[in-house]
């Protein structure tokens, strides 16, 4: 088997048709489906068929496409921009394919990936709009089945709207200022009133109201977004996340934003790491409400991305207090916090009916200070504790918790790495707790979930706490 990569072994590319020679060989159903999808384009399809199954041949008439009767010879691939193979005879494919290639034509040789230049996609067609889907030749099926998907998700007027905006291109670039405030018109155009009207088959009324667009101020002023990247996983990113990663200018993420969900962002906008990571600051809080600032007055559009949630210890309220200060517009965007992704790995419940009916989300540090904490009262009546940032100060919480009267042996849940596939899943009790300091090799973000409800979580993915315990659980099994 292959190694597992994101790299695709062909690039996705469109082809110029428009009066070109597209030349498919074949006489059966396989010469159809190519021929029916080459209609989508203007491209002059020639069909080499010399004895064409009959409603085969009928389109080819009802669609007026020119039908050569003659058997194969290598002569018949010159001039074609495209070839496709698809006779049914394998060997026969592979050599008209071997012409093509011989006369530098791309070719396709249907059903044989080895022998072809390019895979013909599932295409959903909204002229000039057009998705195209491929699985380089792996998986016909799916492919269709995707683009049944897209097929519904797309309004049937979108190609009508994108040929208005073609109409729209040149003037939009004379009056409209390049850079955000055109990004901002053409968003406003795609998804505003001019959308709904062309929508509504109402093509005047979609001209009116984008000509009042053009006319409106095209002055943008800046805009930033609060942004919770999640635990980690790319997919548990939220869907307006995504959509606002893609309308943004800069990026700004802290160190703990996987690369991956960075690279979600629009592809030419700014990135801008600002750290924030134990042991490696690179930029202050105060100068990182400096940097907001700034781009807001710039008139950028900017996703502060974070990880978790903005309004779980992700300072949000320190930045978003310094953007009303400065009147820059600003809007939060949940994220998924660590604590339930922890939990949902261990398929632990945070609360649980007649166990624990209280969540409290805090910090290892909040518990290193010389006063306990007022929610302390609260874990000992059986609330479930999720503490952010407790791998240094284990020690310390699992100390001043028992001092508080919570008993020693309540379960203790630990997770390196919440949701993402290099997690690391750790159970033990209340005072196997200070082991956790010494597990140097746990070197991503943990979670410490504690709490009567934790006993409830699934432990079969898990290893002890303790080494000790780990160490007597193999001996154990081993025997």
């Amino acid at each position: 088997m292959p190694p597992k990569t994101d790299q695709l072994s062909v690039f996705p590319a469109f082809f110029r048709v428009e009066g070109l020679v597209t030349a498919v060989f074949g006489n059966g159903d396989e010469a159809f489906a190519k021929v029916r999808l080459l209609l989508n384009t203007r491209a002059r399809i020639i069909a080499y068929a010399d004895a064409p199954e009959a409603d085969f041949h009928a389109f080819l008439i009802s669609n007026r496409i020119e039908n050569v009767r003659a058997s194969f010879s290598p002569d018949q691939v010159s001039g074609a921009t495209l070839v496709f193979a698809a006779t049914g005879n394998a060997e026969l494919d592979r050599a008209i394919a071997a012409a093509a290639r011989a006369e530098k034509i791309p070719a396709n040789a249907v059903d044989q990936p080895n022998h072809c230049d390019f895979f013909t996609p599932a295409l959903v067609n909204r002229a000039p709009v057009a998705v195209a889907i491929g699985t380089e030749g792996a998986g016909p099926v799916l492919a269709q089945m995707i683009r049944a998907q897209i097929d519904q998700l797309l309004a049937p007027s979108l190609g009508r709207l994108a040929e208005l905006a073609t109409s729209y291109r040149k003037t939009v670039e004379h009056v409209v200022p390049r850079g955000v405030a055109r990004r901002v018109f053409w968003r406003r155009f795609f998804s505003g009133p001019v959308a709904d009207a062309v929508a509504a088959d109402n093509l005047p009324h979609a001209q009116q109201v984008a000509n009042r667009l053009l006319r409106s101020e095209q002055k943008v002023s800046g805009h930033v977004w609060l942004v919770g990247a999640g635990p980690g996983a790319v997919d548990l990113l939220t869907l307006r996340a995504q959509r606002v990663m893609m309308e943004a200018d800069v990026i700004v993420y802290d160190a703990l934003v996987p690369q991956a969900i960075v690279d979600m962002g629009r592809r030419d906008a700014e990135r801008l790491s600002v750290g924030k990571r134990k042991g490696c600051h690179s930029k202050s809080q105060e100068e990182i409400n400096d940097l907001l600032v700034q781009l807001g007055r710039d008139g950028k559009r900017v996703v502060r991305l974070k990880s978790g949630d903005p309004l779980v210890y992700g300072r949000a309220g320190e930045e978003m207090a310094a953007l009303r200060a400065a009147d820059i517009s600003y809007e939060i965007v949940p994220g998924i916090t660590s604590a339930f992704a922890a939990a949902a790995d261990f398929e632990l419940p945070l609360t649980l009916r007649g166990v624990a009916s209280s969540l409290v989300f805090t910090t290892g540090h909040d518990l290193t200070g010389d006063v306990l904490p007022d929610w302390a009262s609260l874990a000992v009546s059986g609330a479930t504790i999720a503490v952010y940032m407790g791998r240094t100060v284990a020690a310390s919480v699992a100390s001043r918790l028992m001092d508080a009267g919570l008993p020693a042996e309540t379960t203790v849940a630990v997770v390196e790495n919440a949701s993402r596939s290099d997690r690391r899943l750790l159970h033990g009790t209340l005072k196997d707790l200070p082991d956790l300091e010494f597990r140097d090799e746990l070197t991503g973000p943990v979670m410490v979930i504690i709490g009567d409800a934790v006993a409830g979580a699934n432990f079969e993915l898990s290893e002890p706490l303790t080494r000790k315990r780990a160490r007597l659980d193999e001996l154990a099994r081993s025997i």
